[in-house]
């Protein structure tokens, strides 16, 4: 069993420490008689000592702290227990000297087991994975102390919310993105000072969109995406270009050629282009390291239909299938063996003229299903669910892409086009409220319910209040690249971005986790139940209802966002345990389920979870996403399409999780295992039993995205516990 200090620092748990520190208590007693014996004092250590093994994870001094407080008392030792919670406080305040210097120290020798394990694409032995780390640290100590009312932070510590992102609140940044490449690349922008003018080949297209893409994720903290369709003007360009090459050849050589001849030359040159062009992005985007120590959240999206005339429809599936074929290759390791890499997400959209075989671009439908069973993506967006979903105050369904993994934008018409706009806009923060915690307060109470769920709601309110606030005021000087060059606006130097605040035109998100868990203990079944069922939908539509109400009182666009959780899933599991012990079926795990998905245990087949989940989706239009567990499916690929049509009719936005792996040691190229020794989880090649994670590529489906840095012990056990869906 392991013990996580206060410095994130994981060590083996020691009973004999618990023992001591009573004893110090006891012999700091005045009167004998309050003193305890040696066999209180092994009493007391051992029901500790029980209570934590209970519990089947690593659990933190506080944790351990409390549990003996409580022994102490509930054993009427009442100034023994004084004494200890004197001593306790004495050394908090000693620590509160300087909050951040062990977690800081801890960090820069690998010992701080939390941050080692928080993000799945950071990589903590990095210097400049550290460095990031180490500001973060800083930051988070400014906010927590300086920055955020105490309510707000004592609710975040307790896991009653999560204040997203702490580490980076001290500075006036964002979220998410939804980059106009289009404005950037068509009319030029600046970087770092430099005139980026419109470029004169496809290939340096791709170039500075990299540059672009890099640029963003330096200048805020989520997701971004950007789409093809605004790659695919320039595939004419370099057409153009090449032709004009080859006819300057054909005269140097003095030869004839007939048109055919010359078509078919530059078609084979343009390929060429296209193909180095989209390796730039592929290989670009996952080896640059931003301010941030990680590659660029770059999500990709395909959307044929979003091309504004037929050539150019053309080429952009050009440029798709290229994605797609060199996605499905992978890239190689170090040692030479191709894997699956973790980014750029990539996002294809289903419809009429992609979905059905005999449909003229189907060929590209083929090889999506090809690239997803063997290397987890793309993802798939109905463009029909998504029409009927994404209406717009024109009456006009709208078909766009997420920010990151799944924040979605609300439907937005811009004032000087009357047409509907999505590229160029952004999303302010998250707040996420833990919904299991508010079911757990209630005692089972429905009536008690909905009267903390009120308490709650506008607790976050308040916290998504002053992520607002925090960026009123900011000028655009701060992050030219965003509001002054063209990826979010074109503000002028010195203006400051509170327009954009309001009106709609960005969004604040109001995160949920944990739906199954709150419904389990408030019905006694699963939301998937008759029973559940409407429990869960009334939870979703109060969510909805007040994040209505505050934005037609203070024109914000406040919206639902089905929180993807990633190490806080264990936090809040932690922070669960500790405020209510362990509940069979609802506390009973070191992860809580994310947003509204079936719990991973539960047995249900995948067109059954889709179709359920597409209900709580909808009610999610700040964000969300559904997923199925399959097992390898490359030999299957019928079975792949025949799911992808069935997410075209009736979910907006889903993707099929298999694995994909390599033991360097061995070479096994199966499913690494997860196995479990003592209380902790490993992962490890059950062909040699390698378990050093730096000798193995592991990727998995996280929350949307893929990781392949590992995980915390929690995401660890959610991710041991999923069962097969097909």
């Amino acid at each position: 069993m392991k013990v996580i200090k206060r410095n994130g620092a994981e060590v083996d748990f020691d009973a004999h420490k618990i023992q001591a520190a009573i004893h110090k208590a006891s012999l700091n007693a005045k009167n004998p008689s309050d003193r305890l014996n040696e066999d209180d004092e092994i009493k007391t250590t051992q029901i500790v000592t029980d209570k934590c093994e209970a519990l089947g994870r690593a659990v933190s001094v506080e944790e351990i702290q409390d549990m003996v407080e409580y022994e102490l008392m509930k054993q009427a030792h009442y100034e023994v227990a004084r004494l200890y919670v004197r001593y306790r406080f004495q050394r908090s305040l000693v620590r509160k000297s300087n909050t951040t210097d062990d977690r800081i120290l801890s960090l820069i020798e690998c010992n701080n087991e939390e941050v080692i394990q928080e993000n799945s694409n950071k990589n903590p032995i990095v210097n400049s994975v550290q460095r990031d780390y180490m500001a973060g640290e800083v930051s988070r100590d400014l906010t927590t102390r300086l920055l955020l009312p105490k309510e707000i932070v004592d609710a975040d510590k307790a896991g009653i919310i999560h204040f997203h992102d702490s580490d980076y609140y001290a500075q006036h940044m964002h979220n998410c993105d939804l980059i106009n490449l289009d404005d950037m690349l068509q009319n030029g922008t600046v970087i770092s000072g430099t005139l980026i003018e419109k470029p004169h080949s496809f290939s340096t297209a791709c170039n500075i969109s990299t540059q672009i893409i890099a640029q963003v994720a330096s200048n805020q903290y989520g997701g971004q995406s950007i789409s093809l369709t605004h790659l695919a003007p320039f595939v004419q360009v370099s057409r153009d270009k090449i032709r004009r090459e080859v006819m300057e050849e054909v005269q140097i050589l003095g030869g004839e050629v007939d048109e055919a001849h010359i078509s078919e030359i530059v078609e084979k040159r343009l390929h060429r282009e296209i193909e180095k062009g989209v390796q730039t992005i592929q290989y670009q985007v996952i080896t640059l390291m931003t301010t941030n120590g990680q590659a660029p959240f770059l999500t990709v999206f395909m959307y044929l239909n979003e091309a504004r005339n037929e050539q150019e429809k053309k080429d952009l599936a050009l440029i798709i299938e290229e994605v797609l074929r060199q996605r499905y290759e992978g890239v190689k390791n170090e040692a030479g063996v191709w894997i699956t890499p973790a980014f750029p997400k990539l996002i294809y959209v289903l419809d009429e003229d992609n979905v059905r075989q005999g449909t003229p671009y189907y060929y590209l439908t083929k090889l999506s299903a090809k690239c997803t069973a063997k290397r987890l993506v793309p993802d798939y967006i109905s463009a029909k669910v998504m029409r009927e979903l994404k209406i717009d105050k024109n009456g006009d369904g709208n078909v766009y892409t997420c920010m990151g993994c799944r924040s979605f934008l609300t439907p937005y018409v811009d004032p000087e086009t009357g047409k509907g706009k999505y590229y160029g806009r952004f999303n302010q923060g998250v707040v996420t409220i833990n919904l299991v915690d508010v079911a757990l307060s209630s005692g089972g109470d429905e009536d008690k319910f909905w009267e903390i769920m009120d308490e709650r709601l506008e607790l976050c309110h308040r916290a998504l209040r002053l992520r607002h606030e925090r960026l009123l005021g900011t000028l655009s000087d701060a992050a030219p690249i965003l509001w002054q060059y063209g990826a979010l606006a074109r503000l002028k130097k010195g203006e400051k971005i509170d327009k954009l605040l309001y009106g709609g035109y960005s969004t604040l998100s109001l995160g949920y986790a944990g739906l199954y868990e709150c419904v389990k203990y408030m019905t006694g079944k699963s939301h998937t139940s008759p029973e559940g069922k409407p429990f869960g939908l009334a939870v979703m539509k109060c969510l909805n209802a007040y994040t209505a109400k505050w934005k037609a009182a203070e024109n914000i666009d406040y919206s639902i966002y089905g929180t993807p959780l990633e190490s806080t899933t264990y936090k809040f599991a932690k922070c669960l345990q500790k405020r209510f012990g362990i509940i069979p079926g609802v506390t009973d795990k070191s992860y809580i389920t994310n947003s509204y998905h079936v719990n991973v245990c539960e047995h249900i087949d995948a067109f059954t979870k889709l179709k359920f989940e597409s209900e709580f989706q909808q009610l999610s239009p700040g964000g969300a996403i559904s997923y199925v567990e399959v097992p390898n499916m490359q030999d299957n690929l019928e079975a792949v399409l025949s799911l992808m049509q069935y997410i075209y009719e009736n979910i907006m936005y889903a993707e099929l999780n298999t694995k994909s792996d390599y033991c360097q040691v061995c070479g096994y190229d199966g499913e690494i295992q997860i196995v479990e020794e003592g209380t902790k989880l490993y992962w490890e090649c059950p062909c040699c039993h390698n378990r050093d994670q730096s000798k193995m590529n592991v990727a998995r489906r996280t929350c949307g995205y893929i990781g392949t840095q590992y995980w915390n012990q929690g995401r660890t056990q959610e991710i041991r516990d999923r069962v097969l869906h097909l």
